[in-house]
């Protein structure tokens, strides 16, 4: 008898009774009792043999952060951690800045911690595909798609970041908006053979132009940028400069947006009167500016709790999975009709 024939027998996912099991985060009480009920009358006995000689030597999971001014990853974090309040294990985040090698930052975490998982809040193409390999850690890759690496201990959970962009900038041009500014990641240019961020947000922004048979001129109309306030202040400054007809701007971030809406302020000009605004993540502070920022919500609470979820089921058996999480417009004050 395994773990398996339980799950059939009580219909959840094996990672749902290898948590009840375990006492770990992630299960309600009543499915947690139901589980054990369950166990009891089965007979079965959990194999701690295995489990021990699995996890020997290891202890908690690691949360390597890429960027250190991403509000979306600071409030992730927390999620997480709320979510494993309940376990023994410790849980360590750790912090590298948005242009440097979250992989071996990851390397040296699992040489010297040995964690049980570990979870990548972001992450570069050319760092996976070059290092990846040497780790054997279970992990999962959040808000950005590892589908196409082909990893068998990477996990990811994601939103749909081609979709969101379409969303954002079909929602500029519907408004009557030609004149767009995209403020993008550094990478927005650079596919590398994978799913980076900034890069599929400009494939979306294509599609919404394309869709609609009006002309687009990425280059041209898109500035790169850090993912900051100080970058999205350049990034605006530099479109403005540049577009002088401009009529709105797209921010792949929140943060972003924040920073443009000053540089706009600074110029003697007005959201939405003078320049339509549109960000990116659905951050607390998006709802506190004024005006309130209209944006695309990824939603953190989900994105933590699956790739939690995801992360402690490959721990238990190595299942791998990539999911996508739904998306929301936001329509707040910064988007007006033309």
């Amino acid at each position: 008898m395994t773990i398996r024939d339980v799950a059939e027998r009580t219909g959840y996912a094996i990672g749902t009774v290898s948590r009840a099991l375990n006492n770990s985060p992630g299960v309600s009480e009543a499915t947690r009792k139901y589980i054990l009920e369950v166990v009891k009358e089965m007979g079965f006995q959990p194999n701690s043999n295995a489990r021990q000689l699995k996890q020997r030597d290891r202890q908690g999971y690691s949360i390597i952060v890429k960027g250190t001014k991403n509000r979306l990853f600071a409030v992730i974090v927390e999620q997480m951690q709320n979510l494993l309040k309940q376990s023994n294990k410790p849980v360590s985040p750790y912090y590298v800045d948005e242009d440097a090698d979250e992989v071996e930052l990851a390397l040296q975490v699992c040489h010297n911690q040995k964690p049980l998982g570990m979870l990548f809040l972001g992450g570069n193409a050319r760092n996976f595909a070059e290092r990846f390999a040497k780790l054997t850690c279970p992990s999962v890759l959040v808000t950005t798609r590892a589908d196409t690496f082909g990893f068998s201990n990477l996990s990811s959970v994601s939103t749909d970041d081609v979709e969101g962009a379409e969303r954002a900038m079909g929602h500029l041009l519907d408004a009557g908006h030609r004149q767009v500014g995209i403020i993008a990641g550094t990478d927005a240019f650079t596919p590398q053979g994978f799913s980076n961020t900034s890069y599929l947000r400009m494939n979306g922004c294509r599609n919404a132009f394309l869709r609609r048979g009006i002309p687009f001129q990425p280059e041209e109309q898109t500035v790169c940028a850090r993912f900051s306030l100080q970058g999205g202040y350049e990034g605006a400054s530099a479109l403005l400069e540049r577009l002088p007809h401009l009529t709105a701007i797209l921010a792949m971030s929140d943060i972003m947006a924040i920073g443009a809406l000053r540089a706009i302020h600074d110029r003697g000009l007005r959201v939405p009167d003078d320049i339509s605004l549109i960000g990116y993540d659905g951050i607390e502070q998006a709802a506190y500016c004024i005006p309130r920022l209209t944006t695309i919500r990824q939603d953190a609470e989900q994105l933590a709790r699956r790739s939690l979820d995801i992360l402690l089921q490959q721990v238990e058996d190595g299942t791998i999975v990539h999911e996508i999480v739904p998306f929301q417009l936001v329509e707040g004050e910064s988007v007006r009709s033309l």
